[in-house]
């Protein structure tokens, strides 16, 4: 273990898990709200759009809670296709339909008296793996399409089997399973010690040269190889080095 290394990103991540950290990043849509199912219907709407710059995500969402009327349970229960309030609305890849099919399979699941919390619970249950919850997450969306979507739907929901990093799903997990001045912590059916960073070019470029990540591509498999780098300098926690990650490239910029 490189000392040096912990004691700095400890350093960095007691200097950027704090509230101030909120305002600014896409976790600020899960709180606000208190009720649970907001919280992680919020959470996983803000974290499938959280790509490109973030200014600009970041005001797309905030249209998006708009429309919702900041009620995004309320919003998802009512939603039909009669309603047209997603039609014009687009980011990047995704266009309306991407997401009036999100919101439709979004009402199906909760209709069925499940949630978010309960469908990657079943995930965890089943596989014991953070892969396999993703995956069964994922099909639960892909086998519930009835409209004509575009590329963009996919964009959102990745297929893990194609070995991608699921950064924006990883990121969801990280913010409903840790707890602390960030994240949320409302969800409790896996260990924290088991989340797996959410790994973009950013974080794997920083990773690169801390000498902490040696893959190239930026896949699964380097997600995997960071993870077990970080679990020696923290096992219980190891995805709390998001933080450093992010603190390093303020003070060290790549």
């Amino acid at each position: 273990m490189d000392l040096k290394t912990k004691e700095y990103l400890d350093t960095l991540v007691e200097t950027y898990e704090t509230k101030d950290f909120i305002k600014d990043d896409p976790v600020q849509f899960p709180h606000r709200f208190k009720d649970k199912k907001d919280i992680e219907i919020a959470g996983f709407l803000a974290s499938i759009f959280a790509y490109g710059k973030r200014e600009v995500f970041i005001s797309k969402l905030n249209t998006l809670f708009e429309i919702m009327n900041n009620a995004p349970y309320k919003f998802v229960m009512a939603f039909d296709e009669s309603n047209h309030a997603l039609d014009n609305f687009d980011y990047r890849f995704s266009v309306g339909i991407d997401l009036v099919q999100i919101m439709l399979i979004l009402k199906t699941l909760y209709t069925e008296k499940e949630s978010l919390e309960s469908l990657f619970a079943y995930g965890w249950q089943e596989h014991k793996t953070v892969e396999g919850m993703l995956q069964t997450a994922v099909d639960y969306f892909y086998a519930r399409v009835t409209l004509p979507v575009t590329k963009g739907f996919y964009h959102l929901l990745p297929n893990p089997k194609k070995k991608s990093a699921c950064k924006r799903l990883n990121m969801y997990l990280r913010w409903m399973i840790r707890n602390g001045e960030v994240d949320l912590g409302i969800w409790n059916f896996m260990p924290k010690s088991e989340l797996m960073i959410p790994l973009d070019v950013h974080v794997a470029k920083i990773s690169r040269k801390l000498g902490l990540l040696h893959r190239k591509q930026n896949d699964y498999t380097s997600v995997v190889e960071l993870m077990e780098n970080l679990k020696e300098f923290d096992p219980n926690d190891p995805v709390k080095y998001d933080f450093a990650m992010f603190g390093y490239g303020v003070n060290n910029p790549v």
